[in-house]
């Protein structure tokens, strides 16, 4: 898939996971926004620029983890035959994606046991973050919001298979680049109507639609190479 194209579907699946997102991040992005000084939480406009820094630096994490993820694949690629290795880490890709489409839906569980698995990583450095804590300045809120980017999430873990998949650093910060501007306008609303917003994210429709294009993404992420092999 072109880096374009790929940026793109990244982006989508971002935009769709806003249904993880509310239960997820809801929580986090509450205490975040209620932690501010009284003064600041009386403007949304005062608020705002907490919110974007929380969320460019967690976007930057997910840039550098895809970018991380990226030279892996490269590597794994670099030690086994190029094209074989691609094609399998492309329908690993595409199942993981199928398995978020159905978390997301709320008809199948299992990915949970992925994020549980990540928690490991997160309780290191869950502490650092807490000494962050509460926020008082902008440059905090951006210290924070990187620390943010690494906690245990399915919907993240299924984009860096993608980006291991991609065989390459560069491209694989790019995905994790635009799946994190697709969570972007979901965590920014949340931080100013996160009652409305959830109550509609949490609509079991929503969730369904939302769910089901990921999953048929993921199909047509795992059939591509079966389809159309690399030579």
């Amino acid at each position: 898939m072109p880096a374009e194209a790929s940026f793109f579907a990244a982006f989508l699946v971002g935009l769709l996971g806003g249904v993880h997102c509310v239960g997820m991040c809801g929580g986090i992005v509450g205490a975040l926004t209620f932690g501010l000084p009284a003064e600041v939480r009386a403007s949304p406009a005062r608020v705002f620029p907490y919110l974007l820094a929380y969320n460019l630096a967690r976007i930057s994490a997910y840039t550098v983890a895809g970018a991380l993820m990226g030279g892996l694949g490269w590597l794994a690629m670099d030690l086994v035959a190029f094209n074989a290795a691609q094609q399998v880490l492309q329908v690993l890709a595409g199942l993981f994606m199928v398995m978020l489409g159905l978390y997301l839906a709320g008809w199948w569980a299992g990915l949970a046991r992925v994020e549980r698995a990540g928690g490991v990583i997160w309780r290191r450095i869950e502490p650092i973050a807490r000494r962050l804590l509460p926020v008082r300045s902008p440059r905090q809120a951006l210290m924070l919001g990187f620390l943010w980017g690494w906690l245990p999430c399915g919907l993240v873990y299924s984009t860096l298979i993608w980006a291991l998949a991609s065989g390459h650093p560069a491209q694989g910060a790019l995905l994790l680049l635009g799946f994190g501007l697709g969570t972007l306008p979901n965590l920014l609303l949340m931080g100013v109507f996160a009652a409305q917003l959830g109550r509609f994210l949490r609509k079991p429709m929503v969730r369904s639609l939302a769910g089901g294009a990921v999953a048929l993404f993921g199909v047509y992420t795992a059939l591509l190479p079966l389809v159309h092999p690399l030579a």
